[in-house]
């Protein structure tokens, strides 16, 4: 079917919120992407590779009519249409010395310059309280199909959904980076962990 979590090195993307506020209306209301931080580790034979980066945006969002609560909704299968997540690749930074230029030049981002991942549908899972969620992960212009389950946690303004999926770089066309001269070898699997904040828009009185 999709490729399934491997389980080595990960990639973390973490998605934090401030409070929104629901308009006065009843009607339907578009839910924004809030704030975003994305974090990657892998491994090499000698230390973590870590780097991380604030830089996401949501491009596009079609929910599935809904007559009650509209983040509740959004928690079920087939709450969501369609969703688009963009990531610039060179927005991702190390605080390890050097390495930022090691792993833009593995992703490709001088002619890729962005990552992206379309969500094709979420569907009930095997754990209770979850969905699995199916999309199209596009690195380095090379697309995936990947499936992985997802968490969700609602509140009155704000639906955070988390999850993880594990992928192999080489499946995109990547060479995993090197440093040192080639003393420093990345593992070529990465695991994908992210937690995601889409909320109600804010309303001025």
């Amino acid at each position: 079917m999709m490729n399934r979590l491997l389980a080595t090195s990960a990639v973390t993307i973490g998605l934090l919120s401030s409070p929104a506020v629901a308009g006065p209306s009843d009607g339907p209301q578009p839910l924004t992407l809030l704030a975003a931080r994305v974090s990657i580790a892998g491994t090499s034979h000698l230390h973590p590779l870590m780097a991380s980066t604030t830089d996401v945006r949501m491009s596009r969002l079609v929910l599935a009519p809904a007559d009650g609560n509209r983040l509740l909704s959004a928690a079920k299968p087939g709450g969501v249409e369609e969703l688009e997540i963009v990531i610039p690749a060179g927005s991702l930074s190390s605080a390890q010395e050097g390495a930022d230029q090691h792993l833009h030049q593995a992703l490709g981002v001088d002619t890729h310059p962005d990552i992206t991942f379309r969500l094709l549908g979420l569907e009930p899972a095997a754990a209770a309280g979850r969905l699995e969620a199916v999309g199209v992960l596009t690195i380095a212009g090379v697309e995936r199909e990947v499936a992985f389950e997802v968490k969700f946690a609602v509140n009155a303004s704000t639906i955070t959904v988390m999850g993880e999926v594990a992928l192999l770089m080489t499946d995109y066309g990547l060479v995993p980076p090197t440093a040192m001269l080639g003393m420093i070898k990345a593992d070529p699997t990465i695991t994908v962990t992210f937690e995601t904040v889409l909320g109600l828009p804010y309303t001025t009185f």
